[in-house]
């Protein structure tokens, strides 16, 4: 595939925001203006205990200074990853704009409330899918999942409550990179790592 670079995107470690948060709010707006569909996905790194990587796409629910939050189950595959090994990166990319975020950090799970106010706001059948789905685990059919859909279905007429297996995490990031392609392949890189005072060091990585 043939790569046209915007000739008009330039990423300078002089011009950034002082602290990445900031940076990636500048930069996460205007890929939710240009960026279709699912610009607040990413792919979730996640590792083993003995090192056995896998990778799979969540959608971003909300950032702050403390971190990047996502919901799953806690039984998954990746929720098993971080049980053992909480570190993990999330890859943001961009490919309208010829931008990618990567983020790596250590994960851990946000407050229950945080997760009960989140999971209320969810559609009803995506409230249900989350008691009704076993993730990662092996089904004999997709009629069995059916079945248990529609039998919780009919257990909750009302309101949902939110699965004890199900909830957010937060990745609290120790080094946030972005990255904005340039033509000839020079793509422009700024990393922002924190030191052990807590602060960012902002520097420019060889493409």
């Amino acid at each position: 595939m043939c790569r046209v670079p915007d000739q008009r995107a330039i990423l300078s470690e002089k011009d950034v925001a002082p602290d990445p948060y900031a940076q990636f709010a500048h930069w996460y707006a205007r890929a939710l203006a240009t960026q279709k569909p699912l610009p607040h996905a990413a792919a979730l790194a996640t590792a083993t205990r003995s090192g056995r990587p896998s990778l799979r796409m969540v959608l971003l629910k909300g950032f702050d200074a403390r971190g990047f939050v996502f919901y799953t189950n806690y039984r998954s595959s990746k929720g098993r990853d971080l049980a053992s090994n909480p570190r993990a990166s999330l890859l943001f990319y961009w490919g309208s704009l010829e931008r990618q975020v990567r983020v790596d950090g250590t994960v851990a799970k946000v407050a229950r409330r945080e997760s009960d106010d989140y999971f209320a706001t969810r559609p009803r059948g995506s409230q249900l899918a989350a008691w009704a789905s076993p993730q990662s685990e092996p089904l004999p059919d997709r009629a069995a999942l059916e079945r248990g859909f529609a039998a919780l279905a009919e257990k909750y007429s009302g309101e949902v409550p939110r699965p004890p297996e199900w909830g957010g995490y937060r990745l609290a990031p120790e080094a946030i990179e972005f990255w904005q392609g340039r033509e000839d392949r020079l793509h422009d890189r700024v990393r922002y790592r924190r030191a052990r005072n807590g602060r960012w060091v902002i520097e420019r990585l060889a493409p």
